[in-house]
């Protein structure tokens, strides 16, 4: 038993006329909201609040950034605008003042011992490197990689 399977799936299916559902929504929405503008405004007022509107109504029905509908563009500039971004390479300084920081006019600061101590992450990164290093020299021969 044969069955047919569709080869176009991306393309869009014309329903009315030469327009998709979509670009006919799109269009009747526009068209509708440029009418009760018409009918709402003074007339020198609805041409020119209208003009920006029909254009956009035109955008989403036909125009198309890298092969993908205007919509998709809207949406991922709103959300760049409006969600919170992380700059991961920025540095941060903090402006916040510890209280066994604070020294008063006339004292010297004291030294802190930790400062001069290695910290955790880099002996872990030795501690790393120093292991790769060593199963590098172990398996130098190809023989003995398996």
């Amino acid at each position: 038993m044969q069955f047919q399977v569709p080869q176009f799936v991306e393309v869009e299916d014309k329903i009315f006329g030469p327009l998709t559902a979509v670009q006919f929504i799109y269009l009747v929405g526009g068209g509708g909201f440029l009418v009760a503008l018409w009918f709402v405004m003074p007339h020198w007022l609805a041409i020119v609040i209208g003009g920006p509107i029909a254009l956009l109504g035109a955008g989403l029905a036909f125009y198309k950034i890298n092969d993908r509908p205007l919509i998709n563009a809207l949406e991922s500039g709103f959300q760049y605008l409006f969600r919170t971004k992380l700059y991961i390479w920025e540095k941060k300084q903090s402006k916040t003042v510890l209280p066994d920081e604070i020294v008063l006019p006339g004292q010297t600061p004291a030294e802190d011992p930790a400062k001069y101590a290695p910290s955790a992450t880099s002996n872990k990164i030795k501690d790393l490197a120093w292991s790769l290093d060593i199963k590098e020299s172990m398996y130098s021969d190809k023989k003995q990689r398996g």
